[in-house]
């Protein structure tokens, strides 16, 4: 496929001007801003998302400091559309792949996705797609590792009263993807809670450790059914409240994870020793994976929790 833009392509934007220097993707690439001389992202794809991320980040961005910003849109070529965003150093998943995050490190990485959620889910929005790769990062200097950290990647944030949560459609990715989403009964702002919560105990454990990743390949036909069976083990059993959001089809999938996942195979994420996770941080982890989503905190009530003031 031919790439959109090439290398040395003169940009005309609202605001400024720019110069295509490097292709990262088939949609993205870096740019010189011809004004601030800065590095800056274009993002451009033939689909509703780039249009939606747009509109997103005008109406969010001056809201909080937490949000990936859009900087310009591309005039000229007129065709494709293009943005341009605000572009840093890294991702969180190249981050905590190449280092380990400290305690300190992943409450202010933490802090940083719950305060642009809370500015979204106070809106009534969902993100959608909460994972490492969609957090970005500037480094910093000496002890500080991360001069700025912001959640991008707005291209799938909807309203929860949207035709796409009223159909329920399939949000984010598998073993990021609340068990709601997963089982396709409704989705609100909680599932960007559990997504959250998953991605810190990523982050806890380092090493690219994935607790919902299945011992099969994304194509197996039992991919995501294993997810739930994961999700089941560590956090189960899944309440009975689920006969309350849930249909008998529903119901019967998770019979069905319950008979493959005998009680003497679950692994209760509560009973993990100290040696793994601190006392605190399990506690934390506990209140938000909740199998029910009416049982998860908000971001708010989250960003108010004694976790992030303990040593």
């Amino acid at each position: 496929m031919a790439s959109l833009f090439r290398l040395g392509q003169f940009l005309k934007g609202k605001a400024s001007t720019y110069t295509v220097v490097k292709q990262l993707h088939e949609s993205i690439w870096l740019a010189t801003n011809h004004q601030s001389k800065q590095t800056v992202v274009i993002k451009s794809v033939g689909h509703f998302r780039l249009e939606n991320e747009r509109d997103v980040l005008k109406y969010f961005q001056s809201q909080t400091s937490s949000l990936r910003p859009l900087i310009d849109e591309i005039e000229d070529p007129s065709d494709p559309p293009a943005l341009v965003l605000r572009h840093l150093d890294d991702d969180l998943l190249n981050a905590s792949s190449a280092q380990r995050l400290t305690r300190p490190e992943i409450k202010h990485v933490a802090k940083r996705i719950l305060d642009a959620l809370n500015v979204l889910h106070e809106n009534g929005f969902v993100h959608t797609d909460i994972k490492p790769d969609n957090v970005l990062v500037t480094y910093g200097q000496g002890d500080t590792r991360f001069a700025d950290v912001q959640l991008a990647d707005c291209g799938s944030t909807v309203r929860v009263d949207s035709v796409f949560a009223k159909d329920r459609d399939i949000i984010g990715a598998p073993i990021w993807r609340s068990p709601e989403a997963q089982l396709q009964i409704g989705w609100g702002t909680p599932t960007d809670i559990w997504s959250f919560g998953t991605l810190l105990i990523t982050l806890i454990w380092g090493e690219n450790w994935f607790i919902f990743k299945p011992d099969v390949p994304a194509d197996h036909e039992e991919y995501e059914l294993r997810i739930l069976m994961k999700q089941h083990q560590f956090f189960g059993p899944f309440p009975l409240s689920y006969k309350e959001i849930a249909d008998d089809e529903t119901l019967a999938i998770l019979t069905h994870i319950m008979h493959r996942v005998p009680p003497e195979r679950m692994k209760p994420f509560g009973r993990i020793s100290e040696r793994e996770i601190s006392k605190e941080d399990k506690a934390f982890v506990l209140k938000i994976m909740k199998l029910d989503p009416r049982d998860r905190p908000t971001a708010k009530e989250l960003l108010q929790d004694e976790w992030f003031t303990s040593a």
